[in-house]
């Protein structure tokens, strides 16, 4: 098998793990791709060979795929299966490594012989507007800690941003604007907007803080020990630690602050394309999911019409 490629040419076969290697450097330099999605898809793919034992680009064939397959939805000795949202994973990577084959010219499965499982749209994760209310309230008093919590949740709910985000913000956020852009999932760039209480809650955090460092979200730990940049991890406990706090028995991360940003625009009038625009939604279908949670016409026209022959 000989491969071509941007003006390379080797004469010998290449093993599947140096393609899968040539393919993740592809997805980072030439996609675009974060490290965090190419780490992600040599996982799923490393997985992948390490089960089926293929060794090179033709041994990867329906048959081994499917197997792979039911090795996923089965999970020998697992508690529970894997979600099908989750399997698709696996068969999104390989689809993809194998058109990134077919484009340097070599021959194995066809990438179109893969289908993902049909997934059910899912069920979003909300808290009532009283619960946020609480959640907000959750950081009391002056201290650092607190002036820096208070602003994480205004700002969260102010942007819609992924914890991801927020984490890679700087402390030298202009609050003279309504708003900044951030890089997002993608590298695609978007605005958002700081409502008058987020711009509030970071002018006196970043006042008490008095500091240079760059990060705009840090850890506050023993004495001495030099701060570092909070990691999505240590969002999620806290905002966790404030949904205990608040008295919410449901699940709350910055996920779900960032639905509830989504769905107090729509529920207020904002149009489905501005909200993709704010969320950084690639795929309007993807904000679609909260439309019917929010379509309070649909509730008026029950609210009028349904039920109206039975008796009373």
């Amino acid at each position: 098998m000989i491969v071509r490629h941007r003006g390379y040419n080797w004469g010998v076969a290449l093993e599947l793990k140096t393609l899968k290697t040539q393919f993740l450097e592809y997805l980072e330099i030439e996609k675009g791709r974060s490290v965090k999605t190419v780490e992600n898809y040599d996982r799923y793919l490393a997985r992948f060979i390490s089960f089926s034992k293929v060794t090179k680009p033709s041994d990867i064939t329906e048959s081994n795929v499917r197997e792979f397959r039911l090795h996923l939805n089965r999970q020998p000795g697992a508690i529970r299966t894997l979600k099908l949202k989750t399997q698709n994973y696996y068969m999104i990577a390989l689809r993809a490594f194998l058109k990134y084959l077919r484009k340097i010219n070599v021959e194995s499965l066809q990438p179109e012989r893969i289908e993902l499982a049909k997934v059910g749209a899912r069920d979003l994760d909300l808290i009532t507007v009283e619960e946020l209310n609480r959640l907000m309230k959750g950081p009391a008093g002056d201290s650092l800690t607190a002036l820096r919590d208070r602003a994480m949740l205004e700002l969260l709910f102010s942007t819609g941003l992924r914890v991801s985000e927020l984490c890679s913000l700087d402390s030298d956020i202009d609050l003279s604007r309504d708003g900044f852009s951030i890089r997002g999932k993608g590298d695609k760039v978007r605005v958002v907007f700081l409502s008058p209480p987020a711009k509030k809650a970071i002018g006196e955090y970043l006042k008490k803080r008095g500091d240079m460092g760059e990060a705009l979200f840090v850890s506050y730990g023993r004495a001495g020990k030099e701060s570092q940049r909070l990691t999505s991890r240590s969002v999620e406990r806290i905002v966790k630690a404030y949904a205990i706090k608040a008295g919410i028995t449901r699940k709350v991360t910055p996920h779900v602050i960032r639905h509830s940003f989504a769905t107090d625009l729509l529920e207020n009038g904002a149009d489905l394309r501005s909200v993709q625009a704010l969320l950084g939604h690639a795929n309007i279908a993807t904000t679609q999911v909260y439309t019917h949670v929010t379509d309070k016409h649909l509730q008026e026209v029950h609210k009028a019409f349904h039920g109206r022959r039975r008796s009373r």
